[in-house]
């Protein structure tokens, strides 16, 4: 590659992403929601495909290797464990706030 393509594609995502920031604010509120949401479905996901994989593995279906179904388990475990700890980081912050004087 040439520099001067490198530098060109740097100068427009640069551009892009001070597009980006000079957009109006959308609600924070609405995009933190979404975002905790996503991230739950995802855990979800993880967990049922970590299922999934048990299950074939378990019944002798397709090809399942006993490391895969072993590293989808240890996955589901940390994305949960992962997911528990926002929760509690979350629930702590609400009680800091709560407990604030007016």
């Amino acid at each position: 590659m040439n520099i001067d393509q490198v530098l060109a594609q740097m100068r427009v995502m640069s551009a892009q992403a001070a597009d980006n920031a000079q957009e109006s604010p959308k609600s924070s509120g609405a995009d933190f929601s979404d975002l905790l949401k996503q991230s739950i479905d995802r855990v979800n996901s993880i967990q049922q495909e970590a299922s999934a994989l048990r299950t074939s593995f378990e019944s002798g279906e397709g090809e399942m290797d006993l490391a895969q179904v072993m590293i989808a388990a240890q996955k589901s475990s940390l994305s949960f464990e992962a997911m528990v700890q926002v929760r509690n980081k979350l629930v702590e912050a609400y009680k800091d706030v709560m407990s604030m004087p007016i």
